[in-house]
């Protein structure tokens, strides 16, 4: 064998002991935020249960519709925002660019596209930390090119505050029409489930396929 060739194999990076636990703990998030998508009807009853799985925005703005207190509400999507965003975070620092082709082939995403994606972070973190609360993927970032946690955190509480701020006036604005939401839910929860368990399936076998095409 050539000494020579030998010496120029790149050995792949070392995984910190904790990477694997990470990944156990992005796929329990992700089955949490699977379960709110298939029980998001049963809001009215259990407003705080549905943010805990998954805070997204329409979940949070139905949770206020529900009669969820102030505190509860942000108590609770505080940490869950949290959490992920930590989760992705270090993810991103223990497989590097490996953890962003995992996140990217899943949404879609064109390796340009990708490109331009993390030039733009490294110019603008400051801005896309806080708008982007709750992206996988712009946490996912953030641990790959190794921007430091202390720095995210202060901008991540502040995206979250904006947010949930936001989200509580807007469901206060329009408190007639949320109602009607929840209210409609709570009527058809037995076929609402049904279908979003039909709807979880196929997303997940679709994004599946998706990932092993790519």
């Amino acid at each position: 064998m050539d000494t020579a060739a030998a010496e120029e194999v790149i050995e792949p990076p070392e995984r910190p002991w904790y990477g694997p636990l990470l990944l156990v703990a992005f796929v329990a998030l992700v089955v949490c935020t699977n379960i709110a998508n298939i029980g998001f009807a049963t809001v009215k009853a259990h407003p705080e249960r549905l943010i805990m799985l998954s805070s997204r925005n329409r979940y949070l703005i139905l949770a206020v519709g529900s009669g969820i207190s102030p505190f509860a509400y942000a108590a609770i999507a505080t940490i869950r925002l949290t959490v992920a965003a930590a989760v992705c975070h270090f993810i991103g620092r223990a497989y590097g660019d490996q953890a962003l082709r995992w996140f990217t082939r899943f949404l879609g995403m064109t390796s340009e596209s990708v490109d331009r994606f993390e030039q733009q972070y490294r110019t603008a973190e400051w801005v896309l930390i806080p708008i982007f609360v709750g992206s996988n993927i712009v946490f996912v970032l953030s641990g790959t090119v190794k921007t430091r946690w202390r720095r995210i955190l202060p901008l991540l509480l502040i995206g979250i505050a904006g947010r949930l701020a936001l989200l509580w006036w807007l469901a206060k604005q329009f408190q007639s029409q949320v109602e009607s939401v929840t209210g409609f839910l709570q009527r058809w929860q037995v076929p609402i489930i049904i279908v979003s368990i039909v709807l979880v399936v196929a997303s997940n076998l679709f994004n599946i396929r998706r990932g092993r095409g790519a």
